[in-house]
């Protein structure tokens, strides 16, 4: 049977979601470069795709206001294109933080490489696993995967707990305090970044289920 004009919009506008989120996953991936790598070229990289998600966030914004102002779409659907207008929400905050980090980055090259930094790697991959597993609930609607997000977020919170009582409570700083300053704000953004992606996995969830847990 083919499908409607209205359905297929709707499933325009999910895999629109869908590049812009790979687009996401592209910019926090050179963030994490830019800090552990010291790959400060790819800083520049991520502005351009930076603007890239922006321009899909906007426009994805618009095409779900539309089918919902002139479709008259039933619950169910009235659900799925709320739930994606606030899930890009989460994946174009969790870019900006990907740029901010990257900025974090730029100033940190100054400084001799600092301790911490690969216990903060691995929270950075957390988190990004935590993004690719919240696409991947999106692509398949399926509820438990996205469900199953939040308990992957109690790793990072731990983290980071872990990690800034070791910076808070540092004594006799040789030099400069602004690289474990730039650490505070960098584990910061990572929980940010992990508790937006536990927001899109729930998204789905209630997509799905209709169920707001």
């Amino acid at each position: 049977m083919e499908k409607s004009h209205f359905e297929r919009s709707l499933n325009k506008i999910q895999q629109d979601v869908l590049r812009m989120g790979t687009l996401v996953e592209q910019s926090f991936r050179m963030s994490h470069q830019c800090l552990f790598e010291r790959d400060i070229d790819a800083a520049k990289k991520i502005i351009d795709l930076d603007k890239r998600i922006d321009r899909y966030y906007r426009q994805i914004e618009l095409d779900c206001a539309t089918l919902m102002t002139l479709q008259a779409p039933v619950a169910q659907d009235l659900r799925f294109l709320s739930a994606l207008m606030q899930l890009v929400r989460d994946l174009e905050r969790i870019g900006d933080y990907a740029q901010d980090l990257t900025e974090m980055a730029v100033k940190l090259v100054k400084y001799p490489p600092q301790s911490y930094l690969s216990e903060i790697a691995m929270m950075s991959e957390h988190a990004q696993l935590m993004l690719a597993t919240s696409l991947v609930a999106l692509a398949d609607l399926d509820a438990e995967t996205g469900r199953s997000i939040k308990k992957l977020d109690d790793t990072v919170d731990i983290a980071y707990e872990s990690i800034y009582k070791k910076l808070a409570y540092q004594r006799d700083i040789p030099g400069v305090v602004e690289p474990i300053l730039l650490l505070g704000l960098i584990i910061r953004h990572l929980e940010r970044m992990a508790d937006h992606a536990t927001n899109i996995g729930q998204r789905v969830a209630y997509i799905v289920t209709g169920e707001r847990k």
